[in-house]
């Protein structure tokens, strides 16, 4: 490439690509890593590519999904269990492809018990009073825990997690008495153990905005959540948020 191309098509870092891509850079991470996207290493060890790739895959149609704001972005040759699923059974979002790419390169999915997580939840059970408390993640099969108090599967299908809800907002899911609720009254969860009745999850977003999963409480009988519950989960989410970011680095 001679120098005018050059100065025509810039090199990207993974943060400038993962903004032209709409996810984030841990997302980038994983394709240019995978191959999927175009790329080389510094002398360094960090990944660069160029604009001219970028936008190459911004305007393929085979191979994308819509990403936020109407922007296309690309669905990286992952393991099954992180590409979105045909037509689910569950809700999503229309940014599910890239959560997924992210969740993947977070690296978290089966990762060994850790107690700057399993605090959270401790704390999160205390601060509400829930027996009940769970940093979830949520791949595109199974809702798998993390972190855990008073539950003791690791994990549940996806078409059963009240935290497929709960990821598609911007603040607190909660559901006062899920036998009451046309959504959750003949959830498995909720018709046997663990009976589900109260729940409230938090979305567990990583720096790129992506919603991980959810730090949730849930009890065995309807009931409302304090103002200072509520904010002790928020607080305690936000902790989680942090630690999940921790673990991208």
């Amino acid at each position: 490439m001679n120098s005018n191309l050059k100065e025509e098509d810039p090199i990207l870092t993974t943060s400038a690509a993962a903004r032209m891509l709409g996810v984030a850079t841990s997302t980038v991470q994983l394709w240019m890593e995978s191959g999927a996207i175009d790329s080389w290493k510094t002398p360094g060890g960090h990944r660069r590519t160029r604009e001219s790739h970028i936008r190459a895959l911004m305007n393929k149609v085979g191979g994308h999904d819509a990403g936020a704001g109407g922007r296309r972005v690309l669905s990286a040759p992952l393991d099954p269990e992180f590409l979105p699923t045909p037509d689910a059974a569950f809700p999503v979002g229309p940014d599910e492809a890239a959560r997924l790419a992210a969740l993947a390169g977070s690296g978290l999915i089966d990762s060994p018990a850790e107690e700057r997580f399993d605090r959270i939840v401790r704390l999160a059970s205390m601060a509400t009073d829930s027996p009940i408390a769970l940093i979830s993640l949520l791949t595109s099969r199974r809702q798998w825990f993390k972190a855990r108090v008073g539950l003791g599967p690791q994990q549940t299908p996806r078409e059963w997690a009240f935290c497929s809800h709960a990821i598609l907002q911007d603040q607190p899911f909660v559901i006062e008495d899920a036998a009451a609720d046309e959504r959750f009254s003949g959830n498995p969860l909720v018709l046997a153990d663990p009976h589900i009745r109260f729940y409230a999850g938090v979305p567990l977003r990583e720096p790129g905005g992506q919603a991980m999963g959810t730090l949730c409480v849930i009890d065995r009988e309807p009931r409302k959540l304090r103002s200072t519950e509520l904010q002790a989960l928020l607080d305690l989410a936000e902790i989680a948020a942090t630690e999940i970011a921790r673990s991208d680095k």
